[in-house]
Formats: C-alpha cells, structure tokens, sequence
C-alpha cells in the first residue's frame, strides 16, 4: 500500500514516455513515485517493435535491446508488384527488453517504479486512488499510460480516434532487410505490415473500431497468403494486439484540482495517424515532460506553457497532415468501393502524394 506518500512527481504509465518521464524529473533531484497497472515492464508486448534509427539520438544505449536492423521499405499496393523505398532505416528491438532497461534507467535515477499498481480514480484535489487501496497526491502529475489514459480522461483530454490492431509472431524463412507494407481497400483505415526480426516476423493487421470483426480473417489471409509464397511458416509463434491512437495532437497540458497535468506519448495524441509509430514520440515527448515538471518544481513558472509549445512545434505540423491524409482515405468509404489504388499511395509516406499540398 501506498498511503502516506507524497511525491512531488506522480507519472502514471511506465512504458518508453513514462520511464523516460521518471527518469528525467529524477535526475534532476526531484521524488517521483511512477506507477504501472502491468505486472512487468514491457508485458505483454503489443508492439510491432520497430523503431526508427533517428530514436539513437535519444537513447544511446539502443544496442543491447536491438535485434535486427532495416535498411529499406517495401509497399505493397493491393495486388501490384512492391514499391521498394531503398533508404528506410531502423532497428527492430526486443520491445520486452527495451521497457525493462528504460525502467531501469528510472529506478538508477532513484524514481520509485511501482507495477501492478491500477489508477482507481482522482479526487477533486488530485489525489490519485489505487487498487491496493493507497492513496498518492502528488503537487504534479505526468500521465503516460497509453491511448485510453486515465490521467487524461480525468483532466478532459481524450483520444476519440482509435486503431485497434491484430499481430502474430511467425516464422521468417528467408532473411529480409525491409518492412513490407500492404495497403487495400479491405483493410479498411488501416494497412498491414510484415516486420522482419531475424529468424521470426511480426505480421499484423490494423484497422478502424467498425471493423474488428475483420481483424482475424484478414490477418490469418494474409499470413496464409505469404506463407504459400514460401516467405513464412504456418506456425503461429504468439499473438497480441492493441489500439493505437490515430486523431493527432490532444492538449498536452491540463489540471486535476490544483495539480497540473502533463501528458506524453500515446496518452497525448503522439502516434503517427497513418503509421501507427509511437515510440520515438514517447521516448521524446517523455523526456521532455519530466523536465519540465522538474523546472516548474524548481519556481520556472513558464516550464509546463514551454512544454506544450515544444510539443506543438516538434509533432504538430506531422500529425495534422497524417491526419488529414487518414481523413482523405476514409471519406472514400462514404461511396462504394472504397479508395482506389491512387488514394492509398497518396495516403502512404513512402509516396510522393502523401508529401504534395
């Protein structure tokens, strides 16, 4: 039980935002008490775990976690021959082992990193409630627990646009140095992808809430389909899944009572609409919150404004025209048969069209 502790940083959620969030508001002398409702860091895994190779800049210790690298990306357009984009680099990791040390870097910094720890609800003053029946009330709190955040659903901040996705760990029977992307009007709001991690594959399909129904047909199809190729086994190694917030930007600043909010990563609207791609968002915008609730702590009455303004100038402007592409595909839908084999290339990012006014 938690009672009695007073921190003067609560984050909630303890994947890439969360930890890089307790991490930092840590290291710069603060107490941070850090909860997750998981009983482990990085389980279960509901990731396809790639993530591009700019995310080194931010974390220098990637090696270890790092399973295979990707130098290219192949798009498949319904039933057309691939489009093969030759300069896409990025690392597949071990997402399990990657939450662990992000963790871990928490935890040196001396943030106290609590799991299986569920948010139960706030009080009007801010004082989260836990399931153990502990009570914490922070003078801030950094809410980075994933796309149905209960920090931000408290403080108003909402993301109403959702993915919900379907993945399978396969066996990959040729070695493969791109992630291959399959657009099609079935896969409605969505596309699905084959990311190769050495001797295995992630495949998974996403698609909007309507249709979830369809999410196991259409995956078991496509993996049926590659493995007739000869490109995968039949054995299903795991499965996972997940939603992934698609409606850009939320508010990343709020209030609940008299403690401010900060939200990070998936919790603020961060995943690529289009893509789905979360991790270096979260890692960043992560960062980012725990220092600035370590400067605001300090007396920098400017530091949580100066946060939501680097938010908006870092993902904004990619978010709004992911948006606004993924809006374009849909509208599609509104007449029978759906987008054509030319909406989809101009709401993919490999395409030129996807990057046109």
């Amino acid at each position: 039980m938690m009672a009695g502790r007073t921190p003067e940083v609560l984050v909630v959620g303890l994947g890439p935002a969360g930890s890089r969030a307790a991490a930092a508001a840590a290291e710069a002398g603060r107490s941070v008490v850090a909860v997750d409702r998981r009983r482990a860091a990085g389980h279960p895994v509901q990731c396809a775990e790639f993530v591009p190779a700019m995310i080194g800049q931010e974390l220098r210790a990637l090696d270890s976690v790092i399973r295979q690298r990707i130098r290219a990306m192949a798009t498949f357009v319904e039933d057309r021959p691939p489009d093969l984009w030759d300069n896409f680099p990025g690392h597949m990791i071990d997402r399990a082992a990657f939450d662990r040390s992000l963790v871990e870097a928490a935890r040196q910094a001396d943030a106290d990193c609590r799991f299986g720890a569920q948010i139960e609800g706030f009080a009007r003053d801010g004082t989260a409630r836990l399931s153990d029946g502990g009570e914490i009330r922070p003078r801030l709190i950094v809410g980075a627990d994933g796309p149905r955040s209960a920090v931000g659903r408290a403080a108003g901040r909402v993301n109403t646009e959702l993915v919900e996705t379907r993945q399978v760990t396969v066996p990959l029977n040729q070695p493969h140095e791109a992630t291959n992307i399959f657009l099609s009007a079935e896969i409605t709001g969505g596309y699905g992808w084959l990311f190769p991690k050495g001797d295995v594959a992630n495949l998974g399909v996403g698609v909007v809430p309507s249709a979830r129904t369809r999410l196991k047909p259409l995956l078991e199809d496509l993996h049926r389909r590659l493995a007739e190729e000869g490109r995968l086994g039949a054995e299903v190694l795991g499965h996972t899944g997940g939603a992934i917030p698609v409606g850009g930007l939320l508010e990343p600043r709020g209030r609940l009572g008299e403690v401010p909010v900060l939200l990070a990563g998936d919790a603020a609207g961060l995943a690529n609409p289009v893509t789905g791609a979360g991790i270096n968002a979260a890692v960043i915008s992560g960062g980012l919150a725990g220092r600035a609730a370590a400067d605001w702590l300090g007396g920098a009455a400017g530091a949580l404004d100066d946060y939501a303004e680097e938010i908006e100038e870092l993902f904004k402007g990619a978010l709004d025209r992911a948006v606004a592409r993924r809006r374009e595909i849909l509208r599609c839908y509104e007449d029978a048969p759906g987008p054509d084999a030319a909406a989809l290339r101009r709401g993919w990012i490999a395409y030129p069209e996807y990057w046109a006014a």
